[in-house]
Protein backbone atom coordinates (compact mmCIF):
# COMPACT_ATOMS: atom_id res chain seq x y z
CA UNK A 1 0.00 0.00 0.00
CA UNK A 2 1.41 3.45 -0.90
CA UNK A 3 1.93 5.65 1.96
CA UNK A 4 2.03 9.32 1.57
CA UNK A 5 5.16 11.11 2.45
CA UNK A 6 4.28 14.65 2.72
CA UNK A 7 5.04 14.58 6.83
CA UNK A 8 1.59 17.04 7.10
CA UNK A 9 1.36 15.71 10.28
CA UNK A 10 3.51 15.57 13.11
CA UNK A 11 4.49 12.54 15.06
CA UNK A 12 2.41 13.92 17.80
CA UNK A 13 -0.50 14.34 15.85
CA UNK A 14 -0.64 10.57 14.57
CA UNK A 15 -0.59 9.54 17.72
CA UNK A 16 -3.67 11.79 18.70
CA UNK A 17 -5.17 10.71 15.51
CA UNK A 18 -4.73 6.54 16.06
CA UNK A 19 -5.66 6.81 19.68
CA UNK A 20 -8.52 8.87 19.05
CA UNK A 21 -9.41 6.09 16.39
CA UNK A 22 -8.93 3.41 19.01
CA UNK A 23 -10.80 4.93 21.45
CA UNK A 24 -14.17 5.52 19.67
CA UNK A 25 -13.85 2.01 17.58
CA UNK A 26 -13.54 0.98 21.72
CA UNK A 27 -16.42 2.45 22.71
CA UNK A 28 -18.37 3.58 19.90
CA UNK A 29 -21.81 5.23 20.49
CA UNK A 30 -24.96 5.09 18.38
CA UNK A 31 -26.29 7.99 16.88
CA UNK A 32 -27.39 10.80 19.38
CA UNK A 33 -25.61 9.58 22.05
CA UNK A 34 -22.02 10.36 21.19
CA UNK A 35 -21.26 11.62 24.32
CA UNK A 36 -18.17 10.17 25.20
CA UNK A 37 -16.84 10.72 22.10
CA UNK A 38 -17.45 14.65 22.12
CA UNK A 39 -15.75 14.80 25.25
CA UNK A 40 -12.32 13.26 23.86
CA UNK A 41 -12.70 15.26 20.64
CA UNK A 42 -12.65 18.65 22.58
CA UNK A 43 -10.19 17.21 25.13
CA UNK A 44 -7.82 16.39 22.57
CA UNK A 45 -8.22 19.60 20.94
CA UNK A 46 -7.56 21.99 23.35
CA UNK A 47 -4.79 19.77 25.00
CA UNK A 48 -2.86 21.24 21.09
CA UNK A 49 -3.78 24.71 22.15
CA UNK A 50 -7.49 24.56 20.13
CA UNK A 51 -9.52 26.33 22.31
CA UNK A 52 -13.10 27.91 21.44
CA UNK A 53 -14.75 24.66 19.58
CA UNK A 54 -18.72 24.64 19.75
CA UNK A 55 -21.04 22.18 20.16
CA UNK A 56 -24.48 21.46 18.09
CA UNK A 57 -27.01 18.93 17.79
CA UNK A 58 -26.35 18.19 21.73
CA UNK A 59 -23.60 15.50 20.97
CA UNK A 60 -21.51 17.07 17.83
CA UNK A 61 -18.45 19.39 17.65
CA UNK A 62 -16.78 22.14 15.34
CA UNK A 63 -13.71 23.64 15.16
CA UNK A 64 -12.81 27.22 13.55
CA UNK A 65 -9.07 27.27 12.71
CA UNK A 66 -8.21 31.13 11.22
CA UNK A 67 -5.05 31.54 8.78
CA UNK A 68 -2.63 33.91 10.00
CA UNK A 69 -1.05 34.45 6.25
CA UNK A 70 -1.48 37.78 4.44
CA UNK A 71 -3.27 37.36 1.18
CA UNK A 72 -6.89 35.61 -0.43
CA UNK A 73 -7.63 32.42 0.93
CA UNK A 74 -10.97 30.55 0.77
CA UNK A 75 -13.30 29.42 3.20
CA UNK A 76 -13.75 25.12 3.99
CA UNK A 77 -15.56 22.90 5.57
CA UNK A 78 -14.53 19.53 6.38
CA UNK A 79 -16.41 17.09 7.99
CA UNK A 80 -16.06 13.78 9.80
CA UNK A 81 -19.28 12.15 11.56
CA UNK A 82 -19.01 9.71 14.58
CA UNK A 83 -21.90 8.06 15.19
CA UNK A 84 -21.65 4.01 15.05
CA UNK A 85 -24.13 1.36 14.49
CA UNK A 86 -26.25 -0.76 16.67
CA UNK A 87 -24.54 -3.89 15.30
CA UNK A 88 -22.73 -6.75 17.06
CA UNK A 89 -18.62 -6.43 16.08
CA UNK A 90 -17.55 -10.33 15.17
CA UNK A 91 -13.71 -9.23 15.14
CA UNK A 92 -11.41 -10.75 17.76
CA UNK A 93 -8.15 -9.98 15.66
CA UNK A 94 -8.17 -6.39 16.72
CA UNK A 95 -7.07 -4.70 19.45
CA UNK A 96 -9.51 -2.47 19.95
CA UNK A 97 -12.21 -4.41 19.16
CA UNK A 98 -15.97 -2.70 20.57
CA UNK A 99 -16.31 -3.56 24.02
CA UNK A 100 -19.79 -2.46 23.73
CA UNK A 101 -22.15 -5.62 23.27
CA UNK A 102 -24.65 -4.77 19.88
CA UNK A 103 -22.68 -1.34 18.77
CA UNK A 104 -19.66 -0.99 16.58
CA UNK A 105 -18.42 1.22 13.91
CA UNK A 106 -19.78 -1.13 11.30
CA UNK A 107 -18.95 2.09 8.88
CA UNK A 108 -16.22 3.72 9.26
CA UNK A 109 -17.13 7.07 11.21
CA UNK A 110 -14.21 6.16 13.42
CA UNK A 111 -11.69 6.88 10.89
CA UNK A 112 -13.73 9.53 9.29
CA UNK A 113 -13.78 11.42 12.76
CA UNK A 114 -10.39 10.62 13.65
CA UNK A 115 -8.98 12.17 9.78
CA UNK A 116 -10.96 15.16 10.80
CA UNK A 117 -9.41 15.49 13.83
CA UNK A 118 -5.63 15.28 12.59
CA UNK A 119 -7.39 17.64 9.78
CA UNK A 120 -7.62 20.22 12.65
CA UNK A 121 -4.62 19.83 14.41
CA UNK A 122 -2.29 19.90 11.16
CA UNK A 123 -4.30 23.79 10.45
CA UNK A 124 -3.65 25.09 13.83
CA UNK A 125 -0.04 24.10 13.67
CA UNK A 126 0.18 25.22 10.67
CA UNK A 127 -1.91 28.39 10.66
CA UNK A 128 0.69 30.97 10.25
CA UNK A 129 1.46 29.20 6.98
CA UNK A 130 -2.24 30.02 4.96
CA UNK A 131 -4.78 32.50 4.84
CA UNK A 132 -8.52 31.92 4.56
CA UNK A 133 -10.69 29.82 7.17
CA UNK A 134 -11.22 25.91 7.69
CA UNK A 135 -13.98 24.89 9.85
CA UNK A 136 -13.86 21.12 10.74
CA UNK A 137 -17.16 19.53 11.92
CA UNK A 138 -17.49 16.32 13.87
CA UNK A 139 -21.21 15.55 13.48
CA UNK A 140 -22.96 12.87 15.15
CA UNK A 141 -26.26 11.19 13.85
CA UNK A 142 -25.64 10.45 10.18
CA UNK A 143 -27.04 6.85 10.62
CA UNK A 144 -30.62 7.66 12.10
CA UNK A 145 -32.96 10.38 12.95
CA UNK A 146 -32.94 13.13 13.83
CA UNK A 147 -29.77 13.54 11.32
CA UNK A 148 -26.69 15.49 12.17
CA UNK A 149 -26.74 16.96 9.15
CA UNK A 150 -29.97 18.42 9.36
CA UNK A 151 -28.74 20.13 12.36
CA UNK A 152 -26.02 21.79 10.48
CA UNK A 153 -28.21 23.47 7.46
CA UNK A 154 -30.72 24.44 10.16
CA UNK A 155 -28.20 26.28 12.30
CA UNK A 156 -26.39 28.10 9.58
CA UNK A 157 -23.06 26.32 10.22
CA UNK A 158 -22.51 26.56 6.36
CA UNK A 159 -22.96 29.84 6.31
CA UNK A 160 -19.75 32.20 4.75
CA UNK A 161 -18.07 29.13 3.38
CA UNK A 162 -17.07 28.31 0.08
CA UNK A 163 -17.14 24.86 -0.13
CA UNK A 164 -17.42 21.60 1.73
CA UNK A 165 -15.30 18.56 2.45
CA UNK A 166 -16.84 15.15 3.01
CA UNK A 167 -15.24 11.65 3.06
CA UNK A 168 -15.70 8.24 3.42
CA UNK A 169 -13.93 4.37 3.46
CA UNK A 170 -14.83 2.43 0.41
CA UNK A 171 -14.45 -1.46 0.75
CA UNK A 172 -14.68 -1.71 -2.88
CA UNK A 173 -11.47 0.40 -3.66
CA UNK A 174 -7.73 -0.76 -2.28
CA UNK A 175 -6.29 0.41 0.11
CA UNK A 176 -3.84 3.07 -0.75
CA UNK A 177 -6.04 4.27 -3.42
CA UNK A 178 -8.72 7.28 -3.25
CA UNK A 179 -11.79 8.48 -5.71
CA UNK A 180 -14.48 10.44 -6.23
CA UNK A 181 -17.16 10.58 -9.36
CA UNK A 182 -18.69 14.29 -10.39
CA UNK A 183 -22.31 14.65 -10.14
CA UNK A 184 -24.56 12.72 -7.57
CA UNK A 185 -22.87 10.05 -5.52
CA UNK A 186 -25.88 8.95 -3.47
CA UNK A 187 -28.91 9.23 -3.87
CA UNK A 188 -31.55 11.15 -1.38
CA UNK A 189 -33.67 9.11 1.63
CA UNK A 190 -37.19 10.26 2.38
CA UNK A 191 -39.51 8.20 4.35
CA UNK A 192 -43.14 7.88 4.37
CA UNK A 193 -46.19 6.21 5.82
CA UNK A 194 -49.50 5.43 4.52
CA UNK A 195 -52.13 4.02 6.69
CA UNK A 196 -55.20 2.16 4.43
CA UNK A 197 -58.53 2.57 6.25
CA UNK A 198 -61.14 0.29 5.64
CA UNK A 199 -64.28 -1.11 7.09
CA UNK A 200 -64.35 -4.16 9.36
CA UNK A 201 -67.05 -7.64 8.61
CA UNK A 202 -66.58 -11.01 8.91
CA UNK A 203 -64.17 -13.23 7.01
CA UNK A 204 -67.40 -14.56 5.50
CA UNK A 205 -68.94 -11.81 3.97
CA UNK A 206 -66.17 -9.71 2.41
CA UNK A 207 -68.67 -7.59 0.82
CA UNK A 208 -69.99 -5.82 3.82
CA UNK A 209 -66.82 -4.57 4.62
CA UNK A 210 -63.71 -2.80 2.84
CA UNK A 211 -60.78 -4.87 3.00
CA UNK A 212 -57.76 -2.45 4.12
CA UNK A 213 -54.93 -5.60 2.92
CA UNK A 214 -56.19 -6.09 -0.08
CA UNK A 215 -55.98 -2.47 -0.72
CA UNK A 216 -52.36 -2.29 0.78
CA UNK A 217 -51.41 -5.36 -1.71
CA UNK A 218 -52.83 -3.09 -4.79
CA UNK A 219 -51.02 -0.06 -3.77
CA UNK A 220 -47.52 -2.19 -3.38
CA UNK A 221 -47.60 -3.28 -6.76
CA UNK A 222 -49.19 -0.20 -8.16
CA UNK A 223 -46.73 2.09 -6.94
CA UNK A 224 -43.93 0.37 -7.91
CA UNK A 225 -44.71 1.84 -11.74
CA UNK A 226 -44.02 5.38 -10.58
CA UNK A 227 -40.61 4.27 -10.78
CA UNK A 228 -40.80 2.25 -13.96
CA UNK A 229 -43.49 4.21 -15.97
CA UNK A 230 -42.84 7.79 -14.67
CA UNK A 231 -39.23 8.15 -13.59
CA UNK A 232 -36.08 8.68 -16.14
CA UNK A 233 -34.16 5.07 -16.57
CA UNK A 234 -30.78 6.98 -15.48
CA UNK A 235 -32.29 8.27 -12.30
CA UNK A 236 -32.09 4.95 -10.29
CA UNK A 237 -35.23 6.01 -8.69
CA UNK A 238 -36.12 3.53 -5.81
CA UNK A 239 -39.02 2.84 -3.89
CA UNK A 240 -38.76 0.19 -1.10
CA UNK A 241 -41.78 -1.00 1.37
CA UNK A 242 -39.80 -1.68 4.25
CA UNK A 243 -42.97 -2.64 6.76
CA UNK A 244 -46.21 -3.54 6.97
CA UNK A 245 -48.66 -4.26 9.86
CA UNK A 246 -52.71 -4.58 9.77
CA UNK A 247 -54.96 -7.48 10.92
CA UNK A 248 -55.82 -9.26 14.00
CA UNK A 249 -57.85 -12.31 13.00
CA UNK A 250 -58.12 -15.02 10.35
CA UNK A 251 -61.77 -14.50 9.62
CA UNK A 252 -62.19 -10.80 10.43
CA UNK A 253 -61.89 -8.27 7.07
CA UNK A 254 -58.92 -6.09 8.35
CA UNK A 255 -60.18 -2.48 8.51
CA UNK A 256 -56.72 -0.77 9.01
CA UNK A 257 -53.34 -1.20 7.26
CA UNK A 258 -49.88 0.68 7.74
CA UNK A 259 -47.27 0.51 5.24
CA UNK A 260 -43.71 2.64 6.04
CA UNK A 261 -41.15 2.77 3.16
CA UNK A 262 -38.30 4.98 1.74
CA UNK A 263 -37.79 7.01 -1.43
CA UNK A 264 -34.51 7.29 -3.00
CA UNK A 265 -33.71 9.61 -6.28
CA UNK A 266 -30.52 10.82 -7.69
CA UNK A 267 -32.02 14.32 -8.58
CA UNK A 268 -32.88 17.06 -5.84
CA UNK A 269 -35.69 18.27 -8.48
CA UNK A 270 -37.23 14.56 -8.38
CA UNK A 271 -37.65 14.33 -5.03
CA UNK A 272 -40.74 16.25 -4.35
CA UNK A 273 -42.12 15.18 -7.55
CA UNK A 274 -41.92 11.46 -6.54
CA UNK A 275 -42.92 11.94 -2.45
CA UNK A 276 -46.45 13.52 -4.29
CA UNK A 277 -46.90 10.62 -6.97
CA UNK A 278 -46.25 7.93 -4.23
CA UNK A 279 -49.29 9.62 -2.03
CA UNK A 280 -51.25 10.82 -5.25
CA UNK A 281 -50.86 6.71 -6.02
CA UNK A 282 -52.11 5.52 -1.99
CA UNK A 283 -55.11 8.32 -2.30
CA UNK A 284 -55.71 6.76 -5.73
CA UNK A 285 -55.65 2.54 -4.95
CA UNK A 286 -57.71 3.45 -1.33
CA UNK A 287 -60.53 5.48 -3.64
CA UNK A 288 -60.67 2.63 -6.36
CA UNK A 289 -61.36 0.18 -3.64
CA UNK A 290 -63.72 2.34 -1.54
CA UNK A 291 -61.60 2.64 1.24
CA UNK A 292 -59.37 5.82 2.33
CA UNK A 293 -55.17 6.97 2.61
CA UNK A 294 -53.71 8.86 5.10
CA UNK A 295 -50.03 9.56 4.05
CA UNK A 296 -47.49 11.62 5.76
CA UNK A 297 -43.66 11.76 4.77
CA UNK A 298 -40.03 12.62 6.38
CA UNK A 299 -37.88 14.39 4.41
CA UNK A 300 -34.64 12.91 4.82
CA UNK A 301 -31.05 13.42 3.44
CA UNK A 302 -30.68 14.74 -0.33
CA UNK A 303 -28.72 13.44 -2.56
CA UNK A 304 -24.84 14.10 -2.14
CA UNK A 305 -23.79 15.82 -5.35
CA UNK A 306 -20.06 16.23 -6.14
CA UNK A 307 -19.31 19.57 -8.08
CA UNK A 308 -16.92 18.94 -11.11
CA UNK A 309 -14.40 21.17 -10.94
CA UNK A 310 -13.93 19.85 -6.43
CA UNK A 311 -13.51 16.15 -8.40
CA UNK A 312 -11.10 17.57 -11.06
CA UNK A 313 -8.71 18.91 -8.34
CA UNK A 314 -8.95 16.02 -5.94
CA UNK A 315 -7.32 13.96 -8.68
CA UNK A 316 -4.44 16.54 -9.28
CA UNK A 317 -3.81 16.10 -5.44
CA UNK A 318 -4.35 12.80 -5.37
CA UNK A 319 -1.71 12.49 -7.99
CA UNK A 320 0.55 14.45 -6.41
CA UNK A 321 0.80 13.09 -3.24
CA UNK A 322 -0.19 9.20 -3.88
CA UNK A 323 0.79 9.02 -7.17
CA UNK A 324 -0.97 9.09 -10.69
CA UNK A 325 -2.61 5.40 -10.29
CA UNK A 326 -4.20 5.95 -6.82
CA UNK A 327 -6.79 7.79 -8.31
CA UNK A 328 -10.30 5.68 -8.75
CA UNK A 329 -13.84 6.28 -10.07
CA UNK A 330 -16.54 3.84 -9.15
CA UNK A 331 -20.62 4.56 -9.61
CA UNK A 332 -22.79 6.41 -7.50
CA UNK A 333 -23.89 4.41 -4.31
CA UNK A 334 -27.68 3.80 -4.10
CA UNK A 335 -27.63 4.50 -0.64
CA UNK A 336 -26.97 7.79 1.30
CA UNK A 337 -25.64 10.01 3.24
CA UNK A 338 -26.91 13.14 5.13
CA UNK A 339 -23.61 15.14 3.66
CA UNK A 340 -26.44 15.62 0.85
CA UNK A 341 -27.08 18.68 3.60
CA UNK A 342 -23.93 20.02 3.16
CA UNK A 343 -23.71 19.78 -0.58
CA UNK A 344 -27.68 21.17 -1.36
CA UNK A 345 -25.77 24.69 -0.07
CA UNK A 346 -22.39 24.56 -0.84
CA UNK A 347 -20.28 23.39 -3.67
CA UNK A 348 -19.15 19.94 -2.68
CA UNK A 349 -16.96 17.23 -2.61
CA UNK A 350 -17.34 13.71 -1.13
CA UNK A 351 -14.21 11.50 -1.91
CA UNK A 352 -13.82 8.01 -1.24
CA UNK A 353 -11.25 6.41 0.94
CA UNK A 354 -10.12 2.91 0.00
CA UNK A 355 -10.03 0.23 2.01
CA UNK A 356 -9.97 -3.16 0.85
CA UNK A 357 -7.00 -5.49 1.90
CA UNK A 358 -6.66 -9.11 2.92
CA UNK A 359 -8.74 -9.51 6.51
CA UNK A 360 -10.62 -6.12 5.69
CA UNK A 361 -12.63 -7.03 2.44
CA UNK A 362 -16.30 -7.19 4.03
CA UNK A 363 -18.95 -4.52 3.19
CA UNK A 364 -19.81 -1.53 5.80
CA UNK A 365 -22.59 -2.18 8.27
CA UNK A 366 -21.48 -5.99 8.32
CA UNK A 367 -19.61 -7.42 11.75
CA UNK A 368 -16.76 -8.26 10.48
CA UNK A 369 -16.07 -4.77 9.18
CA UNK A 370 -13.08 -3.24 9.71
CA UNK A 371 -10.34 -0.35 8.50
CA UNK A 372 -6.48 -1.21 8.98
CA UNK A 373 -4.50 1.69 10.59
CA UNK A 374 -2.41 2.24 7.87
CA UNK A 375 -5.30 3.88 5.81
CA UNK A 376 -5.88 6.36 8.52
CA UNK A 377 -2.46 8.37 8.40
CA UNK A 378 -2.54 8.66 4.36
CA UNK A 379 -5.59 9.53 4.52
CA UNK A 380 -5.34 12.21 7.09
CA UNK A 381 -2.70 13.45 5.11
CA UNK A 382 -4.56 13.42 1.85
CA UNK A 383 -7.28 15.66 3.57
CA UNK A 384 -5.22 18.10 5.00
CA UNK A 385 -3.51 18.46 1.46
CA UNK A 386 -6.41 18.70 -0.28
CA UNK A 387 -7.96 21.58 1.96
CA UNK A 388 -4.78 23.46 1.14
CA UNK A 389 -4.88 23.06 -2.44
CA UNK A 390 -8.42 24.65 -2.50
CA UNK A 391 -7.51 27.15 0.40
CA UNK A 392 -4.70 28.31 -1.88
CA UNK A 393 -6.33 28.42 -5.03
Amino acid sequence: MNVLTNNLLSKTECDAVLKLRHAMHREPELSNNEWKTQKRIIETLEAFGLAGAKTFHNTGVYIDIEGAASGPGRSVVLRGDIDALPIHEERDDLPYKSRVPGVMHACGHDVHGSIALGTALAFHRMRQNFSGKVRVIFQPAEEAEPLGGRSVAEAKLLDGFDLAIGLHVHTDIPAGSYGARAGAVTKSSDQFEVEFIGTMAHGAKPNAGVDAISIAAAFINEVQKVVSREMPVDDGAIITIGTIHGGEATNIICPSVTLTGTIRTSSSERRTLLVRRVGEMAEGVASMHRGRARFSSLAGEPPVINAADLVARFRETVSKVAGKDKFVERPASSGSDDFGYYSDLLPSIYFWIGSQEPGNDTGVHTPTFGVSDKVVIPATELAVQYCLDLIRE
